[in-house]
């Protein structure tokens, strides 16, 4: 994995001085560039981003300690080691007591300062990453657990084991909504080299539009009228692991070219600013959409997408692969069972082949969805057939005139029963199952639409 070198900027209205500072450091590995008063300081500051500022107490238009202020304003956190004549060294201290790092007397050893240099680059890249990780709780960065046994999983998890390894390759992942394209990006960079780096997963869809550069990219203190502080973006918050675009489909085609741009140079600049900064990150981009359709029809850049699809994979969904279903829904049921802190109940066999019969549109979402409403609801060591969902029972069913579980049909109670309120109950629940689809609920029940039409009338139970 690429390591970025780090930027000095170095402050000194001696030109000898800062001629043979920038030579020696560019010798040790770092980037260097040089001022010689305060103006060209802060226009360097602003343009270069530097990681640490070699600061001379005396320069030609101000004191080092407004120069400190003023160069603070760029990065609070960013490393400001002052260089000071004898007989300064009150100054200098005043200097450390208002945020300096550290002061160095003159003349300099360059192997003192490269030890401090070292010391103040590392506390600088480690208060980076403790406040990444803190703006960062809002996304999930538990490790991922595949649950597979059909031969199409497998083909995935061996391709997974391939991709993670040539980083930094972009990977496209396609299929429907939840099948579990975040949990395969999320195993990429477990057993990618950055595991050890933060994985961020941006859902593209929950942006507001005119958010998504400054989510993004970040923003520099007064880009906007609401940009009272600087911000650091996703990008920059991932510097080292992986961004996983979740959705990248729905990103506005004006954000789709700075992140072409991006993925090109892997540079860009916050809004508002007048650096670049260059970032280290891995980009996963997913979507439930056609994208080789939507560049066609110019719904999606087509320069993007040929950038993105470096490494794609089409996840099957999990109507494709039955085979999955049992072991997924007892993962769920143990995962579930120990949030909740209760011990997991049994799933009866009939009640897995329902299951395993059920087409499942909303795929292993779906899947746990229903899991959780059963551990949820229901009470007692085994889960029965009976106690699935009206809509798995019926569609789940190898013969569509016997749901799962009623073998020929209902069992008639000893004491009869209301024949008009069974039916408006089934059909209330059949609209239920089918979230008020009237096509779909009528093909529940088995009846024509118009059929189910007359009996909505009939008992009332819709109006339109």
């Amino acid at each position: 994995m690429k390591m970025r070198r780090a930027k000095i900027l170095v402050v000194d209205d001696e030109e000898l001085l800062r001629l043979w500072l920038g030579e020696q450091l560019r010798g040790a590995g770092f980037e260097v560039c040089v001022a010689g008063s305060r103006a060209e300081a802060l226009r360097l500051a602003a343009a270069e981003a530097p990681s640490l500022v070699l600061l001379d107490l005396r320069l030609p238009d101000t004191n080092g300690l407004d120069a400190l202020e003023q160069l603070h304003r760029f990065d609070r956190e960013m490393p400001v080691i002052i260089m000071t004549a004898y007989g300064e060294i009150e100054t200098a201290v005043a200097a450390v007591k208002a945020g300096a790092y550290q002061f160095l007397q003159k003349p300099l050893s360059f192997e003192q300062l490269l030890v401090i240099l070292d010391k103040a680059l590392e506390a600088w890249r480690l208060r980076h990453q403790v406040d990444g990780l803190r703006e960062m709780h809002r996304w999930d960065s538990a490790s991922a657990t595949v649950v597979a046994r059909s031969a199409a999983m497998r083909a995935v998890l061996d391709w997974v084991e391939k991709v993670a390894g040539a980083d930094p390759a972009t990977v496209l992942l396609q299929g429907e909504s939840g099948t579990g394209k975040d949990v395969i990006a999320r195993t990429i960079h477990d057993r990618s080299p950055r595991r050890d780096a933060p994985f961020l997963r941006v859902t593209c869809t929950a942006i507001p539009e005119n958010l998504y550069e400054s989510e993004l990219f970040g923003h520099e203190r007064g880009a906007f009228s609401d940009a009272r502080e600087k911000k650091r973006g996703l990008l920059e918050l991932a510097d080292g692991g992986t961004v996983l675009l979740d959705e990248i489909g729905d990103i506005p085609l004006g954000v789709q070219a700075k992140l072409l741009s991006f993925l090109e140079t892997r540079t860009f600049r916050r809004v508002g600013g007048l650096a670049d900064l260059e970032v280290d990150v891995r980009i996963i981009a997913a979507t439930n959409r056609d994208l080789a359709l939507a560049a066609r029809q110019n719904a999606f850049r087509p320069d993007l997408y040929y950038r993105i699809n470096v490494l794609p994979q089409v996840l099957p969904p999990l109507r494709e692969r039955p085979e999955d279903v049992a072991p997924l829904a007892l993962h769920f049921l143990d995962e579930l069972s120990r949030e909740f802190h209760r011990a997991p109940p049994r799933l009866a066999a009939e009640t897995l082949a329902c299951l395993e019969a059920y087409r499942w549109p909303g795929n292993a979402r779906e899947l746990r969805n229903v899991v959780e409403r059963l551990l949820l609801l229901e009470e007692g060591g085994e889960i029965t057939v009976e106690q699935l969902p009206l809509e798995v029972r019926l569609l789940g069913a190898a013969d569509p005139a016997a749901p799962c579980g009623d073998g020929a049909g209902f069992a008639l109670p000893a004491g009869g029963v209301d024949l008009e309120q069974v039916e408006r109950t089934l059909i209330a629940q059949a609209l239920d199952a089918a979230r008020g689809n009237k096509t779909r609920a009528a093909r529940l029940l088995r009846l024509t639409r118009d059929t189910l039409r007359y009996r909505l009338e009939k008992y009332g139970l819709d109006a339109g």
